[in-house]
């Protein structure tokens, strides 16, 4: 409950402009390899290592199990670490060449035609890769909530990130292809992917986590609660709720989105040459609007802005299902229209968290930022390896054939899941945002609680 000191006015929390670009920077390598991954790795296993499309979607299922019980577990985990070097850089900067090994071993499959073997390969690579990434990014996501209170500074600090991110996300999706088919061999240009952003994954989080100062955490009140009891006070916090449960839904869509996008342009559209050109305008977009969301949700609270970009980006891709079966200018401008609401999905979701773990806060007296990050990490890699076996299962159902021209059948499938279907998971999650409990105002109360409970 609210005490008599809620309605006090905090002084607004301005970061350095150096804390926010060495915290941007610490993305760059992320994202250069979530790129490569979110658009190319099925790709890979079913055009280049020749995989069975359902068999390469099931692997990638059954590894992400192990998320279940490693994001949230491993924030639980670093919410209790004391470390000199600060309870969240420590893991940044050990993780980050296992980090970097890993990446390697992703784009790296045996040439076997048996199957189990391949099976196997597949989940025990992504695993070593998703465990590193989790040891290294639910920290780095977590300072977000840690380095700043203030409501709109963390848009700001996530806009900064994103900054960093989008162009780097972009040169992913740009690059993959150009490393990848400089070579004789796409086996051996894939491999070179994996070398190079793996190692820009490692340098950047170094560099980020020797550049920025975590502060001291503030004396609050524990409780003597098993993870058991933490995970339960989590599924009661409805602000969480809605949020995880609109964002799970709309990087669904959006994965779909990225993962069926080569094979739409290469066989619905046949503009196989283009594919570089329309990823790099639907995220080029996406970066230049990053400034106008930020300004928005100034005038707006986060949740409705949200919502807003989700209905421009969810009308966009549902327009592709009517497009002519060729080369076609529309392709273009729904990629811009499309990356303008996308480009919501960058600010504000991940400025948005933090404000959950203080609502926490004031009900259970606890600082989580960690756990609620590692099950959002959870939500976010769940809801991108979803996108990544239904393609593949669609892919077998709808008589997928590698490398050669496909049916109508085919091509429908194809349409139908990269359009309507992606854009129904969007806009599902449009209502849950516009009704989205934690405004400015209600923020600004919690904040003055948390303050009056700390003096």
């Amino acid at each position: 409950m609210l005490n008599s000191n809620s309605n006090s006015i905090l002084v607004s929390e301005k970061l350095p402009l150096f804390t926010k670009m060495a915290y941007g920077f610490g993305d760059i390598g992320n994202a250069l390899v979530n790129s490569s991954v979110q658009f190319f790795l099925l790709v890979f296993y079913t055009d280049v290592a020749l995989i069975n499309p359902a068999l390469a979607g099931s692997a990638l299922i059954v590894a992400k199990l192990w998320d279940a019980f490693n994001d949230p577990i491993f924030g639980w985990i670093s919410d209790k670490v004391e470390a000199r070097f600060g309870k969240r850089r420590i893991f940044m900067v050990t993780g980050a060449l296992p980090l970097a090994g890993a990446t390697v071993l992703l784009w790296y499959v045996p040439q076997t035609s048996s199957s189990v073997i391949l099976f196997l390969w597949i989940v025990l690579t992504f695993i070593a890769w998703d465990t590193f990434w989790t040891v290294t990014n639910v920290p780095y996501y977590s300072l977000c909530g840690e380095l700043t209170e203030d409501y709109d500074e963390r848009s700001s600090l996530t806009t900064w990130r994103m900054l960093f991110s989008v162009p780097a996300f972009i040169a992913g999706a740009a690059l993959t292809p150009v490393i990848s088919g400089h070579f004789q061999d796409k086996r051996t240009g894939y491999l070179m992917v994996g070398i190079l952003f793996g190692f820009v994954a490692a340098l950047s989080l170094i560099i980020c986590a020797l550049n920025i100062k975590e502060k001291p955490q503030k004396k609050i009140v524990k409780k003597n609660s098993n993870p058991g009891e933490v995970y339960r006070d989590v599924l009661r916090n409805k602000p969480f709720i809605q949020l995880v449960s609109a964002y799970g839904l709309c990087n669904l869509g959006f994965a779909l989105i990225k993962t069926f996008m080569a094979y739409a342009l290469i066989y619905q559209f046949k503009m196989e040459s283009k594919v570089p050109v329309v990823m790099v305008m639907l995220l080029s977009t996406v970066a230049v609007f990053l400034v106008p969301w930020k300004i928005v949700s100034e005038r707006l609270d986060k949740g409705p802005a949200y919502a807003i970009g989700l209905v421009i980006s969810a009308v966009a891709m549902f327009c592709t299902f009517f497009m002519p079966g060729k080369e076609s200018v529309l392709i273009y401008i729904v990629a811009i229209v499309a990356g303008i609401g996308f480009s919501a999905n960058w600010v504000f979701p991940w400025s948005m968290v933090p404000d959950v773990v203080e609502f926490d806060q004031v009900r259970s007296g606890e600082q989580r930022c960690g756990l609620f990050f590692g099950i959002w990490g959870f939500v976010c890699k769940l809801s991108e390896l979803l996108g990544f076996a239904i393609t593949g299962w669609v892919l077998q159902l709808f008589k997928y054939s590698p490398n050669v021209a496909q049916s109508e059948f085919t091509l429908f499938g194809i349409r139908l899941f990269f359009g309507p279907v992606a854009a129904i998971l969007i806009i599902l999650g449009a209502p849950l945002l516009f009704r989205y409990p934690i405004t400015r105002a209600k923020h600004q109360q919690l904040r003055s609680t948390l303050k009056a409970d700390q003096v």
